[in-house]
């Protein structure tokens, strides 16, 4: 009898709380009536620009060019000719400060640039076909035009992404030692295209000599009047502050900003948009170091000279990291679309074991889905024909892996890193983290079953499914789904041997 007394007391209490939740869940028809058309249309766009599938920075996810941009008709690409460089001292066998960047051309004119006005920057921009160049590949003319045309109560401030920590990539290090001029005026003339009065440069915390670089490039900047109340004695104001962190997530966008502002560095929802709603409330985007380095090189020659470089939509130049098996790793500016194989035998000195002995490459980072040596000996290095491939550019990081090593070991390291380096904010994600190692870590010993070769699909199934909060969880999808495309047979051979011993 006790015990029928209490299942019924349970059974009015779940009731009870199951009209409650119900009626917090339900809307107010009458307070919503009452609501000002004005917010009704915010809360109809903010919805409209969520289901478009907006990013931050409100580029739509189709990433179609700019009405304005150049093409080309060329077929052939690379090697890059010396006349075509930008980064002509990326290996610092120069004078890195303002006498030797002057030198080879920076801060040239570049009050002339600036009186043409922002309309003629961003114009220029657009025609260029300039993609950035962190990894999303988003169209630099379309992106920056959102910040441009934000309406806003407060100054705009520009965020130069130098976090750089996604395995294998070094080109924004490079940048920093032995380019710091070419940063800090690209930041200047994109600053004043759109609107913005200031500038931060993240910087990563272990770049401690580029840091020191970069601060006494802009103490020149401002000793000869290039920076502050009137930039190049053109009357423009615009300030740049270096901050440093160092933290994977900071290399998400949300994250970076929540960093600048003194609260943990973890992603967070949009909207609102960093446009909107950004650095302490000002308007802001954040734009990778490279993007914005190139632009003062493109306002001089032109945006035909940067159209006719690489495939049409996929122009310009690219720095390009090759590291892993091969036999000279190294940093290098190339032409985009430069065929992969013909830039890891040029300036990487080729395959360890020769071309033959290629087993995979990751084309863009560690978060890029691996490519087979018959899909690398054809592919091009840039975003359209890599995506076609099943990968992307990414970085422009390439990480060869060789015959010699153990595929299965290579995949636990880059999904382990994944492991340390997620947020532990969603919970498919945080999951995910936990069981992908210990998968793979049986994989390795082959201590484990057939069927959960296809759980670990499954599992970056529902990952990549599962509206995370940014977009980093791609990288652990990426490197699940690329176990088992490339590399299914030898997990099964593993599994076979471990049974019969």
């Amino acid at each position: 009898m006790f015990q029928q007394l209490i299942q019924l007391q349970q059974r009015l209490l779940a009731a009870q709380w199951k009209r409650s939740w119900s009626t917090a869940k339900q809307p107010d028809k009458q307070k919503r009536a009452s609501e000002a058309p004005e917010a009704q249309a915010t809360k109809a766009k903010a919805k409209d620009r969520k289901k478009s599938g907006a990013t931050s920075e409100g580029v739509v996810a189709q990433n179609d060019p700019p009405k304005s941009c150049l093409t080309n008709k060329k077929t052939t690409f690379g090697p890059l000719h010396d006349c075509d460089r930008v980064f002509q001292n990326l290996y610092g066998c120069h004078d890195w400060r303002i006498t030797g960047a002057c030198k080879r051309g920076d801060w040239y004119r570049t009050a002339d640039l600036l009186d043409k006005g922002p309309d003629w920057i961003m114009d220029q921009v657009c025609q260029s076909g300039l993609r950035g160049r962190g990894g999303g590949g988003y169209f630099s003319g379309t992106k920056w035009n959102f910040l441009r045309t934000a309406e806003a109560n407060a100054d705009k401030v520009l965020v130069m992404n130098c976090a750089e920590g996604e395995p294998g990539t070094c080109k924004d290090r490079e940048i920093l030692r032995h380019e710091p001029h070419k940063l800090i005026e690209g930041c200047l003339l994109a600053g004043f295209a759109m609107g913005c009065t200031r500038a931060i440069i993240y910087v990563r915390n272990r770049f401690y000599n580029e840091a020191c670089n970069l601060q006494f490039a802009l103490a020149e900047a401002y000793r000869h009047g290039l920076l502050g109340s009137s930039a190049c004695s053109t009357g423009i104001r615009f300030d740049i502050l270096v901050q440093r962190g160092d933290r994977y997530l900071c290399g998400e966008e949300t994250a970076l900003v929540k960093c600048l502002m003194g609260e943990i560095g973890r992603p967070r929802r949009r909207p609102p948009f960093l446009t909107e709603k950004g650095y302490f409330s000002h308007p802001c985007l954040v734009i990778n170091a490279e993007s914005v380095a190139v632009l003062p090189t493109i306002l001089r020659r032109g945006p035909r000279w940067w159209a006719d470089l690489g495939r049409s939509y996929n122009s310009g130049t690219k720095l390009f990291n090759i590291s892993g098996h091969v036999n000279c790793p190294c940093t290098v500016e190339e032409e985009m679309s430069m065929p992969m194989r013909d830039l890891i035998e040029k300036h990487a000195g080729g395959v360890r074991g020769g071309w033959d002995n290629l087993l995979a490459v990751f084309p863009g980072g560690l978060s890029t889905s691996l490519i087979n040596k018959q899909v690398a000996a054809e592919v091009l290095m840039d975003f359209e024909c890599l995506e076609a491939a099943g990968s992307s550019l990414g970085s422009g990081a390439l990480i060869v892996v060789n015959k010699q090593s153990d595929p299965i070991k290579v995949m636990l390291r880059s999904i382990q890193f994944y492991e340390k380096h997620t947020c532990k904010q969603c919970t498919y994600c945080r999951d995910g983290a936990i069981w992908l190692p210990e998968l793979f870590d049986r994989f390795v010993r082959g201590e484990a079953h057939p069927h959960e070769i296809d759980w670990t699909v499954a599992i970056g199934k529902k990952i990549k499914d599962s509206n995370p909060i940014c977009g980093l969880a791609q990288g652990q999808v990426n490197v699940a789904c690329s176990l088992v495309d490339n590399f299914r047979p030898q997990i099964e051979d593993r599994i076979l041997n471990c049974i019969k011993a």
